[in-house]
């Protein structure tokens, strides 16, 4: 039984999300603050938190922040209204690995809850396949604990850029179109697909290449999209 946290200071979102979770075979647990909700964030384990961006007392950015410096990795999903854009852009940029604008549908919520479950599931059962830990000249991929080393030193990645980095390393040489990024990585559809992959490999190679312009890990295939150098 998959574990869900609802941090939402609505209660009747919170409570008619939990019951159509709970009938798909969910355990959910409900804070209605973001204080609660950080504190039983850190303090159990869950398969997957769902945040509302506007909380009192702590917003959901911050509880998105403090789990990622925390723990081991968790989905997250964020909840947010239509007019809150700049918010969907910060909670992506912090760690979430997805997000649903209010007002929404519950079936649709529920789906998409299904499936951040299913890519996670999805991961760990590749990862039990491929081995704990990935290698290459200079850089280190600890599949188990989610951690990058790049010369000694370990480096700062947002879940989505590991997990970019991650579906590249794991087949070095094979081109990976922008679509195809997207349906390992994200696993769903919305609007300026393409420019979101670019601007993550942007900011992958900022963080791992010597060179930006002329990167060792991380190449452009042209007139496809991307692919791990398998010369190293």
């Amino acid at each position: 039984m998959e574990k869900i946290l609802i941090v939402e200071d609505d209660p009747h979102i919170a409570e008619l999300v939990a019951l159509h979770l709970t009938d798909a075979g969910c355990q959910v647990t409900i804070e209605n603050d973001g204080l609660a909700g950080h504190d039983r964030a850190l303090r159990e384990t869950f398969n997957l938190i769902i945040l509302d961006i506007n909380l009192p007392k702590m917003t959901g950015l911050d509880i998105c922040k403090a789990v990622r410096k925390h723990r081991k990795y968790v989905p997250i999903m964020m909840m947010t209204a239509k007019s809150e854009e700049n918010d969907i852009v910060m909670g992506l940029e912090v760690g979430a690995d997805d997000y649903i604008t209010k007002p929404f549908s519950v079936k649709e919520l529920v789906a998409r809850v299904k499936a951040v479950l299913r890519r996670t599931q999805a991961m760990n059962s590749d990862l039990a396949k491929s081995g704990k830990v990935l290698q290459y000249d200079g850089l280190t991929i600890d599949t188990e604990n989610r951690t990058v080393i790049l010369r000694g030193e370990r480096v700062d990645l947002t879940p989505k850029e590991y997990d970019l980095l991650y579906v590249l390393a794991k087949k070095p040489g094979r081109s990976f179109s922008r679509q195809q990024l997207l349906d390992a990585v994200w696993g769903y559809e919305f609007e300026g697909l393409e420019h979101t992959v670019n601007s993550h490999v942007n900011r992958l190679r900022i963080k791992i290449e010597k060179d930006v312009q002329n990167p060792i890990y991380i190449l452009t295939t042209w007139g496809v999209g991307y692919r791990f150098n398998d010369d190293i």
